[in-house]
């Protein structure tokens, strides 16, 4: 792998890890001796990356030269830091540890002024009442959503009775107290709410539904808002 290839990898590995990142998972992702990439974690400080840490701690990414400086006013900071806060609350383990990684990333190209209104941002979230935790499937729904593959569920209505249903998944829309997968239900041939709480079992089919996805949820806001 060329050097300047290896370099990006790396760039873009700092980027995406869970920080700090220990310089064992860095090497393999990169394809390096621990050597080595000590010798490339020197290079990209030269090359201007602010990256604290050192062997033995992990490393992480504080200022990210291959990003333009984000130009936000304090109150869209302040929008981002609260939005962020209402995910990592909500959301299930796997999108609360993206909205903390994210809000790492854009802090790091924040100028150090804007960096300063961000860690200290004067307005927070908090729930008293958080909702269920999520169910073990939301994150394959996510991906299903994402992938357009068809799902074959076990669904409990609320008079208790269980059918199986095949559905494209289309959207999850977090409510106040719950989550719903608006889909396309094939044994109902129709568009359809469900309740993730009432999912039981979940299992992709091998079917794919591209590119239909977006269009059949443009359609299904059309009827949720007629």
């Amino acid at each position: 792998m060329a050097r300047a290839d290896r370099l990006f990898r790396l760039l873009q590995a700092l980027r995406m890890l869970p920080q700090p990142v220990t310089a064992a998972r860095l090497a393999a992702e990169t394809g390096v001796s621990e050597r080595s990439l000590y010798r490339d974690i020197a290079s990209l400080r030269a090359g201007g990356a602010l990256i604290d840490g050192a062997a033995g701690v992990g490393y992480t990414l504080t200022e990210d030269p291959a990003l333009p400086p984000q130009m936000f006013t304090r109150l869209e900071v302040e929008a981002l830091v609260l939005g962020l806060a209402e995910v990592r609350l909500t959301g299930d383990p796997e999108l609360a540890e993206a909205a903390r990684a994210a809000q790492a990333k854009i802090v790091a190209s924040l100028p150090e002024r804007v960096q300063r209104q961000a860690v200290h941002a004067v307005q927070e979230t908090y729930r008293f009442d958080l909702r269920a935790p999520a169910p073990p499937h939301l994150a394959m729904l996510r991906q299903a959503s994402w992938d357009e593959a068809e799902v074959r569920i076990t669904y409990r209505d609320k008079d208790g009775s269980q059918t199986s249903r095949r559905i494209w998944p289309l959207s999850i829309v977090f409510l106040d107290r719950s989550l719903m997968l608006l889909a396309w239900c094939n044994l109902r041939r129709d568009f359809r709410r469900f309740d993730l709480a009432r999912i039981g079992r979940a299992e992709f089919t091998g079917i794919s539904f591209r590119p239909r996805r977006v269009p059949m949820l443009r359609e299904f806001h059309v009827i949720l808002k007629g």
